[in-house]
């Protein structure tokens, strides 16, 4: 049987706490596809490395 890579998954609330938004935020971005997530029953699950990469990407100018 193959390797699994190890991968750390986060609560919502603990990405909502790291990105320094709030929980309905998290849910917008994984319900638009920006942030992908597993759905665990009823809770999602996001890959920290999901959150790191999020994090890094350059902010869309908005003017």
């Amino acid at each position: 049987m193959a390797d699994l890579p190890e991968v750390r998954f986060l609560t919502v609330a603990e990405v909502a706490d790291i990105m320094r938004v709030s929980k309905m935020t998290v849910y917008r971005l994984v319900h638009s596809g920006e942030l992908p997530a597993v759905r665990f029953g009823r809770s999602y699950r996001v890959p920290e490395q999901a959150v790191t990469q999020a994090l890094q990407r350059p902010i869309a100018d908005v003017g």
